[in-house]
């Protein structure tokens, strides 16, 4: 933000230093303790000094380093499925196996609809349409995203 420190800020001018606050944590930077402190005072905040107090350890947004961005944290989700994905497939696999194995290979069954389920959802955030996703449903996809920064 340019201006004097002393300058009044405004609810956008807040809002934007949320988003770059949150940016940060996605990228490792804050821990959850740190965002929940920043953030109260970033909203609290009444001069541009307040927020670039808030922001004087983290690299700029337009930086060298680059901040998370949707779909960054969309392609953290879809790892983060994978990973819960491929633990439930495997316990199938050690069900069956520890019961004899006996007739057919069920588990590729749970294998299917795992992986279909974890394609459905990577297509819907990270495909050629997902910046086209209606009003709806794209707020569902970002409330996803948003409960991802908090686990």
């Amino acid at each position: 933000m340019a201006g004097p420190p002393d300058l009044r800020v405004s609810d956008q001018d807040r809002e934007a230093a949320a988003r770059e606050l949150r940016d940060h944590f996605a990228a490792g930077r804050l821990s959850e303790a740190e965002l929940d402190e920043r953030l109260d005072a970033a909203y609290a905040a009444k001069t541009g000094g307040d927020l670039a107090a808030l922001r004087a350890d983290l690299p700029a947004a337009g930086g060298s380093v680059a901040l998370a961005g949707p779909r960054a944290l969309a392609r953290r989700r879809v790892a983060h499925d994978l990973g819960a994905v491929a633990l439930i497939d495997v316990a199938a696999v050690v069900i069956w196996a520890a019961t004899g194995s006996h007739g057919s290979f069920w588990p590729v069954w749970v294998i299917i609809v795992t992986a279909c389920a974890v394609a459905f959802d990577a297509w819907n955030m990270l495909g050629p349409n997902a910046e086209a996703l209606p009003p709806g449903y794209r707020t569902w996809v970002e409330r996803r995203l948003e409960r991802l920064l908090h686990d």
